[in-house]
């Protein structure tokens, strides 16, 4: 009797084996829900709420080109054209911004509304200044409002200053940014309430040795081109020949 129990009980924990391994198998196997976490967005600072009022779909922008963003962006409509051909055919740079990575100071209608009208029908007339102005609202990097400050060399050769951080930035110390670190797949934008001079750019910094980043004077262009892939350092100053012969 005792033999006999004792095998109806291993017959049916073998039972109850058979039918738990399927449902455990089959759970096992089950696909894993889609994740719906999101890249993160680099943060925007300053007063940014018209902005994003104007743009609700802003956040798609960081899987677009920046010359696509620009174009995106009501408030900086003058920049934009000025950028790809709008203002003069013969200035579209749209796609040498879109190679970046950029920082892009991007001068609001109501900054370009600032110059005299006589200064933007010459600039509309003159390929080379129209080039040199926008080249000198961008330079070399993806840098977020924090981390932007700092005297850069732009693509048009000169530099520009940047002081400040976050909501409190500004360029060549009369130029605030309004809304900054709109992001672009290759790039990231700055709204500034004034226009830039490429003619009153700040004095270049000399490197020094203690210096962790260097800037270096180059002239500035005069002709619409390729933005280089960085900035070429100055050529050394000629080296006087020693008083004594060569042996």
């Amino acid at each position: 009797m005792k033999t006999r129990t004792k095998t109806m009980g291993a017959a049916l924990s073998i039972a109850a084996i058979a039918v738990s391994l399927p449902l455990s198998v089959t759970a096992y196997a089950q696909p894993a829900e889609p994740s719906t976490v999101e890249a993160p967005l680099p943060n925007l600072e300053g007063d940014c709420d018209p902005f994003r009022a104007a743009v609700p779909t802003w956040k798609t922008f960081i899987n677009q080109p920046v010359s696509q963003v620009l174009a995106q962006i009501p408030d900086i409509s003058t920049f934009s054209s000025a950028v790809s051909g709008g203002l003069n055919p013969a200035v579209n740079v749209a796609s040498v911004l879109d190679n970046g990575p950029y920082v892009v100071f991007a001068p609001t209608d109501e900054a370009f509304a600032k110059l005299p009208p006589a200064q933007l029908d010459a600039l509309k007339a003159d390929p080379a200044a129209l080039t040199d102005l926008v080249y000198y609202h961008v330079f070399l990097g993806l840098l977020g409002p924090g981390d932007v400050k700092g005297q850069r060399a732009t693509q048009q050769g000169a530099d520009i200053n940047v002081e400040g951080t976050n909501g409190d930035i500004k360029v060549n110390e009369s130029a605030k940014v309004i809304c900054g670190g709109i992001p672009a797949a290759n790039a990231r934008i700055y709204l500034l309430d004034t226009v830039l001079d490429p003619t009153a750019a700040p004095e270049a910094i000399t490197p020094s040795g203690t210096s962790s980043t260097s800037t270096t004077p180059t002239t500035p262009t005069t002709e619409p081109g390729p933005l280089p892939a960085e900035v070429a350092p100055a050529a050394p100053a000629d080296i006087p020949a020693a008083d004594a012969p060569i042996g």
